[in-house]
């Protein structure tokens, strides 16, 4: 059955996605539809299949040679693989992973290095670009005099948002986040959240957490993943306060996972 997105357009569509690894299946046969605008919240316990799922949005998938994938994805109707290169498709779905990976560059350079890669040389459009990309990150209040730092200097949490900074700086329309709080501060991950807030305005975003409390602040609607199954999704209200199965209020209140 397929999980119908809200009734705004549809950004992402996904028919029959399955993701296997060797024998070992992680995905078996996914169904669902992404809107524009919203934040996807998908939950659920380790081996769930949520992290393989996120990664073949973006067909990140491919980059293991064990890794064996079926099924369609779409991105505005075009299907990710036969009709988009893999360089073309991950500037406009960009991911953020659990563990921030700044390039052993200055905060400016960080955030450059994508648009120099694609051909822009202006430096006044270069240095629009930091400025609107460390904003959005909820970054640029806290660099803005010393751009020039190399990024693995910084914090944690502010390395975690200069990695969303230098995503942003290739004009994205959808955002994956692979756990992107779960090595930061309080404090740092109510900076992730509130610019996801935000970004939520002008992006898509897909969100993978372990930390049920974070999916039912900043998601639209939820996703719970079991065993490489959707079990159900809902609007994130409807899925915390009143879920369909009983697995997923389980895993909720925290009986098993």
């Amino acid at each position: 059955m397929t999980a119908p997105a809200a009734a705004e357009k549809v950004k992402m569509s996904v028919r029959d996605l399955a993701v296997s690894y060797g024998r070992t299946p992680a995905l078996k046969s996914l169904n669902l539809d992404i809107a524009t605008g919203e934040i996807l919240s998908i939950i659920g316990p380790s081996n769930s299949g949520k992290t393989s799922f996120l990664r073949s949005l973006n067909r990140m998938n491919e980059l293991n040679p064990q890794a064996r994938t079926s099924g369609t994805v779409r991105l505005d109707g075009r299907d990710i693989v036969r009709e988009m290169p893999a360089e073309d498709l991950r500037k406009r779905v960009g991911m953020i992973f659990a563990m921030p990976v700044p390039l052993p560059l200055s905060i400016r350079d960080n955030v450059t290095y994508g648009p120099r890669m694609a051909g822009i040389r202006e430096a006044a459009t270069l240095d629009a670009l930091v400025e609107e990309s460390l904003r959005a990150a909820y970054l640029w209040d806290e660099v803005k005099d010393r751009l020039d730092l190399p990024g693995p200097k910084l914090s944690g949490g502010q390395q975690q948002r200069l990695c969303i900074a230098r995503s942003l700086a290739l004009k994205p329309d959808v955002i994956l986040y692979d756990e992107p709080c779960s090595g930061l501060d309080p404090i740092s991950t109510a900076k992730v959240e509130e610019s996801m807030l935000e970004l939520r305005k002008s992006h898509t975003l897909v969100l993978v957490t372990n930390n049920t409390k974070q999916a039912a602040r900043v998601g639209t609607r939820t996703a719970f993943f079991l065993m490489g199954e959707m079990v159900e999704i809902g609007p994130t209200d409807r899925i915390f306060t009143g879920p369909e199965d009983k697995r997923t209020e389980d895993y909720i209140v925290g009986r098993f996972g």
